[in-house]
C-alpha cells in the first residue's frame, strides 16, 4: 500500500471516531440535566435564537372539546431473541454497541406514554409529591420560558446553557410557574424522575421496562433498522414521530405538528404491536443502571448492572434533531441521575402479566388500581 495514502486513511478513520465520540457536536444536553451540573451566571439567548414556530400545533382534542379517554392500556410483547445494540453506532460514547444476541421473555407494555391525566389519577389517589416539587425546581429549555420568569434565573447547565433550572416548575407547570397542563392533559407527563416513575408503576401494579424489553419492543421484529418501522425517517413523506425541526435550540418549525410535546395518542402506531411514540415525543425511563461497555455474549432477560450512578433512558424526545441529538433510534440511549427531571423526560410502564384491574375492567372507573398512601 502507498504509505501516504495509508496515513491519510488512518487519520480519516480517527477523525470519524473522534467526531462520533464528541458529544459537544451531537448532543442537545439532555443527559446534563442533573442537579449537580449547574453553573451560576449565564448568557441569555439573543433575539436571533428566540423560538420561531411556523406550522400547525395541536392537542388532539375530540370534536366536543374533551380529551381522549383512559390511555393506560397495555399490549403483550411476545418473547423472542433479537439483536440488541448495533455494530454501526452513531454515538460511540453512549455505548450503543456492540450488537449482541439477547433473549427476552413475554411481557406487557403500555401502548402509550403515561399522560398528565393518568398521572393526575395517581396523585389524586395517593397524595404523591414528585421530586421536582420537593426540590422546588426542574429543567426547561430556555426558548420555552417566559421573559418574566427568565429574568429571575441566574444558573444554567454548563455543558448545555439552553437548559435552565426553573423554580416552581413541575409536572403541573411544565414550562415554568406561569404555565399549566389544563390544555394538555392528553400529553405525556414530564418533570418526573426515575424514582417518581417507579412509584407510579408500583401503584399501577406495573414496573418500568428493562432496556432490553424496551429495545425489543421498539425494534418490532426488524433487524438492523434505525426506527421501529424501518430506516426512512419519513416514509412516503409522512411524519411518524415528534422531533425537532429547524435550527436547535432556537427555532422549531413544527413541521410534524408540534413545537413541544404531542398527545400520547398522536401519530400512527410505530410498532407492529400498536405501541405509540416509542421514539420521539419524550425520553422514557427504563429500569437499568447505566453502563457503556457491553460484551457480545448472548444474554437472557438482562437487567443491567447491579448498581450505578445514572439510570438509562430511551427513545429521544421532541428536542432531538439529527445534527445535535440523533437519539430517536431504537439502539440509541442516554442517561440521567435517578432524581433528575426535565420538560422532555417521561416514561411508560411494563408488567410481567396484565394487571387484574385492566383484564377485568369494562369502564374507565374500573381501570384505577387500589393503593393506599402507606403502600407507596
Amino acid at each position: 500500500m502507498n504509505f501516504p495514502i495509508f496515513i491519510c486513511s488512518v487519520l480519516l478513520l480517527l477523525f470519524k471516531l473522534i467526531k462520533s465520540d464528541d458529544k459537544s457536536t451531537s448532543d442537545c444536553g439532555c443527559s446534563s440535566t442533573s442537579r449537580s451540573k449547574l453553573e451560576s451566571g449565564r448568557n441569555n439567548m439573543g433575539p436571533e435564537d428566540t423560538l420561531r414556530p411556523s406550522g400547525p400545533v395541536g392537542h388532539d382534542k375530540t370534536d366536543d372539546g374533551d380529551y381522549h379517554g383512559r390511555t393506560n392500556q397495555m399490549v403483550v410483547i411476545e418473547g423472542s431473541t433479537f439483536t440488541m445494540g448495533t455494530d454501526k453506532p452513531f454515538l460511540v460514547a453512549d455505548g450503543e454497541g456492540p450488537a449482541r444476541e439477547v433473549t427476552v421473555d413475554t411481557f406487557w407494555l403500555d401502548v402509550h406514554e403515561v399522560s398528565n391525566a393518568e398521572f393526575k389519577i395517581f396523585v389524586d389517589a395517593t397524595g404523591y409529591v414528585t421530586e421536582a416539587e420537593k426540590f422546588g425546581n426542574s429543567f426547561v429549555l430556555e426558548a420555552f420560558i417566559s421573559d418574566k420568569v427568565k429574568e429571575k434565573i441566574d444558573q444554567a447547565v454548563a455543558a448545555a446553557p439552553w437548559w435552565l433550572p426553573v423554580n416552581k416548575t413541575d409536572w403541573r407547570h411544565p414550562y415554568g410557574p406561569d404555565t399549566s397542563i389544563d390544555d394538555i392533559m392528553d400529553h405525556p407527563v414530564v418533570h418526573v424522575s426515575w424514582n417518581d416513575a417507579v412509584a407510579y408503576c408500583t401503584w399501577a401494579s406495573k414496573r418500568l421496562p428493562t432496556e432490553a424489553e424496551w429495545e425489543m419492543a421498539c425494534r418490532s421484529g426488524k433487524r438492523e433498522r434505525l426506527f421501529p418501522w424501518g430506516n426512512n425517517e419519513m416514509p412516503r413523506g409522512e411524519h411518524r414521530m415528534n422531533i425537532w425541526h429547524g435550527a436547535f435550540p432556537g427555532a422549531n418549525t413544527a413541521d410534524d405538528g408540534f413545537i413541544k410535546t404531542a398527545s400520547v395518542t398522536s401519530y400512527p402506531a410505530q410498532t407492529k404491536h400498536g405501541v405509540k411514540n416509542m421514539v420521539g415525543n419524550v425520553w422514557e425511563w427504563v429500569s437499568d443502571w447505566w453502563k457503556v461497555r457491553h460484551s457480545r455474549e448472548s444474554l437472557q432477560n438482562p437487567q443491567g448492572p447491579p448498581s450505578g450512578t445514572d439510570k438509562v433512558k430511551k427513545g429521544g424526545s421532541y428536542m432531538c434533531i439529527k445534527e445535535h441529538c440523533y437519539r430517536y433510534r431504537c439502539a440509541a440511549r442516554s442517561q440521567n441521575t435517578p432524581d433528575s427531571s426535565a420538560s422532555n423526560l417521561g416514561f411508560r410502564c411494563a408488567a410481567n402479566s396484565l394487571p387484574d384491574y385492566l383484564a377485568k375492567s369494562s369502564s374507565p372507573e374500573e381501570q384505577i388500581p387500589i393503593a393506599s398512601r402507606e403502600e407507596l
